[in-house]
């Protein structure tokens, strides 16, 4: 049986499953294409930057939905050896 009652500190910390992890990825590179456009030094048109801003917002909450799923087996395994 699985103990589901974990806290958000011990979710962030436990095995991430792989497809997870790939979306974090994408999430946390989406949102360093949106701050790069958003910050940078040109004037730019508003549209980009309206763009720019909902992209750094998609991306951090993709990254941080997927980091907090857990991967049930390896953090029984995990837990098995004591780590």
């Amino acid at each position: 049986m699985q103990n589901t009652d974990l806290n958000v500190l011990e979710r962030v910390k436990a095995p991430t499953p792989k497809f997870f992890r790939v979306i974090r990825n994408v999430g946390l590179v989406l949102g360093m294409v949106g701050t790069t456009i958003f910050t940078a030094g040109a004037a730019l048109p508003v549209v980009v930057t309206t763009i720019a801003g909902y992209m750094v917002t998609a991306g951090a909450v993709a990254a941080v939905v997927s980091q907090t799923t857990v991967d049930w087996k390896a953090y029984e395994r995990q837990q098995f050896r004591g780590i």
